[in-house]
């Protein structure tokens, strides 16, 4: 299956009413134009996927002729950019099994590549919380909190006595969030060409101004 997607920054949340009278709660995306930077075929890379940038590093009038402002982003940015005919781009993500031959380098993908009942699946980092207990970590439950416990919030049992070590995948106390998440089969319900917006049935990953991967669901029928 050919898929297709695109880079934008999560809104937050909010509902909308469909024809029908039915309240569905949505989340909002904003996805500026992207840009091609690359296209990657079986021939030279091993698979095909197209490369896509997201949000200028520099003003544009930083790589003017003559400019005064001095460009942020490092001379291998400046030209894998250059080859596309473009400025660099803050973010770069790739869409696996993009079918190249409809896309150009330099050329920008909008919104409306999607339709209003297309299936997606989103991809982001979710919300970061630091270093956490196993409480809160895992779910584990608390000990009596009476007086004289002496065993309130802290981890229980290591395990047996037999393996004298912990053992590799013991839920312990640690950092918690901040990984990559991907949500399937996602509803689009919405689609705002002149403002560069998704409205997307549900929640998706990462915190608000976050980045997302909005691409083709694998699971869709």
């Amino acid at each position: 299956m050919m898929r297709k997607g695109i880079l934008g920054r999560k809104i937050g949340m909010t509902q909308i009413f469909l024809e029908n009278g039915e309240l569905v709660p949505v989340t909002v995306v904003q996805a500026e134009p992207n840009v091609v930077l690359q296209k990657k075929t079986v021939e030279t890379d091993g698979y095909n996927a197209i490369q896509l940038g997201f949000e200028d590093i520099d003003k544009p009038e930083a790589y003017e002729e003559g400019s005064k402002l001095t460009p942020k982003a490092k001379k291998p940015e400046i030209g894998h950019a250059a080859k596309a005919n473009t400025t660099p781009k803050r973010y770069i993500r790739e869409i696996r099994d993009a079918n190249v031959d409809e896309y150009e380098l330099g050329q920008e993908v909008t919104v409306e590549i999607f339709q209003p009942g297309d299936r997606v699946d989103v991809t982001g980092r979710t919300k970061g919380k630091g270093f956490q207990g196993s409480i809160k970590r895992h779910g584990f439950a608390r000990g009596p909190m009476s007086h004289g416990s002496r065993f309130h919030r802290q981890g229980g049992s290591m395990g047996s006595i037999d393996g004298a070590r912990v053992f590799k995948g013991k839920k312990l106390p640690g950092r918690m969030g901040n990984n990559q998440v991907t949500i399937q089969n996602l509803e689009i319900v919405k689609v705002v060409p002149e403002e560069n917006v998704l409205l997307i049935k549900g929640n998706i990953p990462g915190p608000r101004k976050s980045v997302v991967k909005i691409q083709s669901s694998v699971k869709a029928k």
